[in-house]
Order: C-alpha cells, then sequence, then structure tokens
C-alpha cells in the first residue's frame, strides 16, 4: 500500500473528506445540493478545491427536493449533503418522498466524533435509525478503511434496480482520519441480485394474450420512464393498436398528442381511462404499482380484464391485485422483447367506443367565465411552450390540473411528488431541473398553500442567476382540502382558507420579477411576459376560490362511478 498510489492497483490514503469527494468526482458528479454545519466543515473544506458545482439551498428539506428533481430530470443520481441532527432530519421529508417515487439519490449526512454517538451530544440523531424506514438502504461509517467502498456501493445501491435514496452518516472523525481508497472493482453484494431479462415463458404468454385480446389497454406507470421504455412502449403500442393510459408518475411515456393516448386514468384521471380501464379484457401494467388513488375500489376495478404485470420490483406483483401472467424483468427489455412477436389488430369496435368517451367527457371547465379559471392558465402555457417546457408542480388541485391540462410528449418533461403527496416540492424541484438543463423553459405550476411551504428558495433561484418561471395558482385556500370539505364535510371550511401575502411583492424582495393578474384578459399578456424573463419570475395569478377538480372518484368508489361527469355533458 502506497501514499502516493503512482500503480493503478495500490490502494491510496487520503483524509476522509478529500476521500469522499473523490469519490463524487469517481461516480461522475457534476451538481450537489447541501448545507452547511459544524461537523461537515471538513468536508465542506474539501469541496472548496472540488471541480463540482454546489449549490447551497435555504432549507436542507429544499435540498433534497432539488437533487431530486435533477434525479429526476436527468436519470442520473442525485446528492445532498447535510450536517448532524437538525440538518439530517430536516432531509426526512424529501428522502420520503424520493423513496415513495423510486428515485436514485445518495444523502450524506454528517454525524458527531464516533466516541460521543449515543452520549446525547451536541446536535446528535440517530440518523440512521431515523431514516431507516425511508430509504432503500443507509449505513453508518464507524471504520476509515470502509468508508470509500460504502460511498460506491451507495451510488450502485441507489440507481441499480429499482431506484431509491441512499443515506451515509459520516462521523466528523471519519472525515479527518486517514482513510484508503482501494481499487476500483465491481461491486458484488450479497443478496442484492437486479433481474433485467424477462422470464421467456411469461413474456410469450403475455405477448399472447395481447395478440387474442379485443379490448386490450397498457396501464404506464412510472416504471416505464425509469428504465427508459418510451421508445419500446411506443412502438408496442402502435404495432398491436393498443390504447395507453398512464399512472400520474408516467405522464410523458406515452406522447399525449397521439390519437391511442388515453391520458392519466384514476381518481382525478380522464372519464375515457377509465372506463376503458373497467371494461378492458386485457390489462397490460408496465412498471406500475397499482395504487389507490389508480385503482378505486380494488373490488370492482377491472372486472372483466386478465391482468398482465411487468415490473422490476417482484414485490410489487400481486401485492394489490391478482395477476394472471407476472413477468419480472426490466420494463424495457420485456417490451422490447414482446414487440418481435405482437400482432397488429384493428380493434374497431373497441376504438370506436373510446372515441364516443372521448367526445363526451373531455377535460373541460367553463370558458365563458368571467373569473380567471386555473385550467386556462395551464392551457396557455401549453400553447406558449408548444408543450415543450420541463413542468415541476407542488401538490394539490393544481397539480391535478397540470396533469390534466399540459400535453406531455417527453418523457422526464413533468415532475412531481407522486406517491408521498408533498406540498412545497415544485418551487425547488423547479431549481433542480432548471440546474439540470439550463437552456430549457421549466415552469412550477404551483398553488398558494404549496408554493408557501417553500417560497424561501426563491432566494436561492436568485443567487445562481435560474430564470426559473413560477404560474402560481393562487385561489386563497388549501385547494384539495377545500374541495372535499365542501363534497363531503357540507362546506364547513375549518382551517383551510389562507391570508396570503402579495406574493408579487416577496417575489421582487427576494430578487426575481414579480407580477400579479387578476383579470382574464391579462392571463395570455402575462404568460408571455414570464417565458420571456431571464430572472426568476413570480406570477401570481387570482383564480376562482371555488373551482374543483374533475372528475373525481370519491374514496371507496368505483372507477366508473366518477362525480363531475354531468358537469362535463353541460360545458
Amino acid at each position: 500500500m502506497t501514499k502516493n498510489g503512482n500503480n493503478a492497483n495500490e490502494t491510496i490514503y487520503k483524509p476522509g473528506s478529500q476521500v469522499i469527494v473523490d469519490m463524487l468526482i469517481e461516480q461522475g458528479i457534476e451538481v450537489m445540493f447541501g448545507y452547511l454545519g459544524g461537523v461537515v466543515l471538513p468536508l465542506f473544506d474539501k469541496i472548496y478545491d472540488a471541480p463540482i458545482k454546489f449549490i447551497i439551498p435555504r432549507h436542507e428539506q429544499g435540498g433534497c427536493h432539488m437533487a431530486d428533481a435533477y434525479a429526476r430530470a436527468t436519470g442520473k443520481t442525485g446528492v445532498v449533503i447535510a450536517t448532524s441532527g437538525p440538518g439530517a432530519t430536516n432531509l426526512t421529508t424529501g428522502l420520503a418522498t424520493a423513496m415513495m417515487d423510486s428515485v436514485p439519490l445518495v444523502a450524506i449526512t454528517g454525524q458527531v466524533r464516533t466516541s460521543l454517538i449515543g452520549n446525547d451530544a451536541f446536535q446528535e440523531a440517530d440518523t440512521t435509525g431515523i431514516t431507516r424506514p425511508i430509504t432503500k438502504h443507509n449505513v453508518i461509517v464507524k471504520d476509515p478503511n470502509d468508508l470509500a467502498q460504502t460511498i460506491r456501493e451507495a451510488f450502485y445501491i441507489a440507481s441499480t434496480g429499482r431506484p431509491g435514496p441512499v443515506l451515509i452518516d459520516i462521523p466528523v472523525d471519519m472525515q479527518i482520519a486517514e482513510c484508503p481508497i482501494p481499487p476500483k472493482r465491481e461491486i458484488e453484494l450479497p443478496g442484492f441480485r437486479v433481474r433485467h431479462k424477462g422470464h421467456a415463458r411469461q413474456i410469450a404468454a403475455a405477448t399472447k394474450a395481447v395478440n387474442e385480446s379485443k379490448r386490450p389497454v397498457l396501464y404506464v406507470g412510472g416504471g416505464c420512464i425509469i428504465s427508459g421504455a418510451s421508445e419500446a412502449l411506443r412502438a408496442a403500442a402502435q404495432k398491436a393498436n393498443i390504447p395507453v393510459t398512464t399512472t400520474l408518475m408516467a405522464l410523458g411515456a406515452y406522447d399525449q398528442n397521439r390519437p391511442e393516448s388515453l391520458d392519466m386514468l384514476g381518481m382525478h384521471g380522464s372519464a375515457y381511462a377509465n372506463f376503458v380501464m373497467q371494461e378492458a379484457d386485457l390489462l397490460i401494467s408496465v412498471g406500475a404499482r397499482f395504487d389507490d388513488r389508480v385503482t378505486g375500489k380494488l373490488d370492482t376495478f377491472a372486472p372483466h380484464a386478465k391482468i398482465v404485470h411487468i415490473d422490476l420490483d417482484a414485490s410489487n406483483i400481486g401485492k394489490n391485485v391478482h395477476v394472471d401472467i407476472p413477468v419480472v424483468g426490466d420494463a424495457r427489455e420485456v417490451l422490447e422483447e414482446m414487440i418481435e412477436s405482437l400482432e397488429y389488430k384493428p380493434r374497431k369496435e373497441w376504438f370506436e367506443q373510446i372515441a364516443a368517451w372521448k367526445a363526451k367527457h373531455p377535460f373541460t371547465y367553463d370558458r365563458n367565465a368571467d373569473v380567471i379559471k386555473p385550467q386556462y392558465v395551464i392551457e396557455e402555457i401549453c400553447r406558449q411552450t408548444a408543450g415543450d417546457a420541463i413542468i415541476c408542480t407542488g401538490v394539490g388541485q393544481h397539480q391535478m390540473w397540470s396533469a390534466q391540462f399540459y400535453k406531455y410528449s417527453k418523457p422526464r418533461q413533468f415532475i412531481t411528488s407522486g406517491g408521498l403527496g408533498t406540498m412545497g416540492f415544485g418551487l425547488p424541484a423547479a431549481i433542480g431541473a432548471q440546474l439540470a438543463y439550463p437552456d430549457k423553459i421549466v415552469v412550477d405550476i404551483d398553488g398558494d398553500s404549496s408554493f408557501n411551504m417553500t417560497l424561501t428558495e426563491l432566494s436561492t433561484a436568485v443567487m445562481y442567476d435560474l430564470p426559473i418561471k413560477v404560474a402560481l395558482l393562487n385561489n386563497g385556500f388549501m385547494g384539495m382540502v377545500r374541495q372535499w370539505q365542501e363534497l363531503f364535510y357540507g362546506k364547513r371550511y375549518s382551517q383551510s382558507s389562507l391570508k396570503n401575502p402579495d406574493f408579487a411583492k416577496v417575489a421582487e424582495a427576494l430578487g426575481c420579477v414579480g407580477i400579479t393578474v387578476d383579470k382574464k384578459d391579462q392571463v395570455a399578456g402575462a404568460v408571455e411576459q414570464m417565458l420571456a424573463q431571464t430572472r426568476p419570475c413570480v406570477v401570481d395569478f387570482r383564480v376562482d376560490p371555488e373551482e374543483n377538480v374533475w372528475p373525481m372518484v370519491p374514496a371507496g368508489k368505483s372507477l366508473h362511478e366518477m362525480d363531475g361527469l354531468d358537469i362535463f355533458e353541460m360545458a
């Protein structure tokens, strides 16, 4: 062993803080996020000279969401750093968000000296214990000999198989100690095996079922985007002539401008997608997990359909619904194998029925209203960006309208918190996405309640000259909560209304462009002005405070039991 490392097969020794930086460079990290603190100062001292763009958020949660969105936008692994105690605990919402949506993320947290662990030292917290349920894997490094390989393994675990967040807790004495960097070798982890190639017999059975079906539907989840299966999905759908519906997380996996697209399904999905699910004789699920927001009442979900489930994660198959033909494997690889044997079928009656449902139950709203309708704002953004922007959102009504009224044509174009439903996600996500693609238009379509939670991250966008756009659908309520209170709690709006600041003035105070829009005829001009800005810009659209998201499958109801269809027919 040597300290010089002149031989590629020799082990090099460096301070742990430098080892961390070297491992990040080895992994190809170009952008990372994090917040300083006492026990990570040795690491930040080495970051000072590192060839990595470092982004300091205004809160660790914001930094975690930025790293998450950077990963979603690029397909690379995001990296976030936080100090011990409150720094680490502030990451938990971001880690849980990434975990639920299968986002590759590595979080590095500082920890008190190993000799102090368990003594209630200043800013000590059991970070690995706290984050164990919300990470794919986590570990605390207590031996200098383990540091380099632990970091390599963390990136491997985060990005391999079904992706997810991995946390490495590193005591400050490990950052100071001399640590070896062993030669890089192929990572082999006992018990961690990923099966990419589907079983030939199961693939053949799935293909046979498609060829024999009369009313098939492709039900596509976020796993399709993660695996890079969009092209294979398009080829399979068009060769076999199958309609395609996607979950919220899969928007963009299939071009929504194509006639076979059914848009999103589920609680606030299209009526025609939900009717298709209930009448199909074959459901081909690709990278989806049959979430409760998709299935509605399980007992009556897809009652006539044989179910094919393609998923890399075997634990997802059969978890919520009975599956007739399970295929464990990577979505792209499985679809590519299926394509060769798929047969074209006209399915004339099936597509005629779908066309009738589409004509009768489109996504719509009162276009003649004098007030600003939130859907109109989103349609105008879609029109002026030619459907080509990266759209980020918070969580609530604005998220559902963004899913319904912006038409997505490419994967990784729609970035939102799905499984955890994390309010406040939109603004930091837009920052992460803009850093991933500096030359693209990135718009955070947000709600006032969601935006209020993380709006201080506007300072981050200003600090790094990021021209993000925030289209704020301001209705003065926690909109989705208010909708449920209207429908199910007798309009008793308990604690769901807000006293908001003047968002345009707040934006200006933080160094952004701020615009207020309170008239319908100002919307198009404001969107045009927003898109032209080279600085961060916030447009406060004062929208109809009691507009609801339709259609809606009430909790406990079947997919075909949607409220709001009569409103569509009247429009």
